[in-house]
């Protein structure tokens, strides 16, 4: 009996495959005079960890533009390299996505799709705090703890929701840096986040 691919796996497979064509694009493409990116370091990011696929719009802007081109491919290949060094090698990011019932009522917690992160957001005399917590049953707990490894959280639109390392609990807890409440402006950025290494921290 032959197993078929999963989505996931096609996915990911064609993700690479784009990732190959665009990285030999930019080492052949030539330099053009006013070239400058034409998208920033997030988008590419989410690019390449598959929290947010380019739009037919970003994906031309990429083609157009050999300093973008090139940008891709460094932050393509340093995240290639962090995946083989940091302690959590193995895993690069989780994501996550809101339910419907979570758009009216205000947010508690949310997972992400494989369930080894979850956000808490407390209310605290009138703003809210964001807490990132480790499932200390994920394959890569143990090593990523001991690595003291920095993470980031960012929403579905790319904006960065939490930068830091966890504590010995697995948790990393910070201030809510929106002026707007986590479920609104969650649903209006995407309807998710994405939990990853930081990078340039190894």
């Amino acid at each position: 009996m032959v197993n078929k691919p999963t989505n996931d796996t096609a996915a990911a497979t064609a993700r690479a495959a784009r990732e190959r064509r665009l990285a030999a694009a930019a080492l052949l493409a030539p330099r053009v005079a006013g070239d400058y990116l034409l998208l920033d370091d997030a988008v590419l990011r989410a690019a390449i960890d598959g929290s947010g696929p380019l739009s037919a719009g970003e994906l031309a802007a990429l083609a157009a533009s050999p300093l973008t081109l090139r940008r891709f491919r460094q932050l393509a290949l340093s995240a290639r390299a962090a995946s083989r060094t940091v302690p959590g090698a193995g895993w690069h990011a989780s994501v996550g996505l809101l339910r419907a019932a979570d758009s009216g009522a205000a947010l508690i917690t949310v997972e992400t799709d494989d369930r080894h992160w979850a956000l808490h957001f407390l209310a605290q005399d009138g703003h809210w705090q964001v807490v990132l917590k480790l499932d200390a049953g994920a394959p890569f707990a143990a090593r990523l703890l001991a690595g003291g490894a920095v993470l980031e959280v960012r929403d579905g639109a790319g904006a960065m929701i939490l930068q830091g390392a966890l504590d010995r609990d697995g948790e990393c807890e910070q201030a809510w840096p929106f002026d707007e409440d986590p479920a609104p402006r969650l649903q209006r950025h995407g309807a998710g986040f994405a939990v990853s290494l930081a990078s340039g921290h190894p």
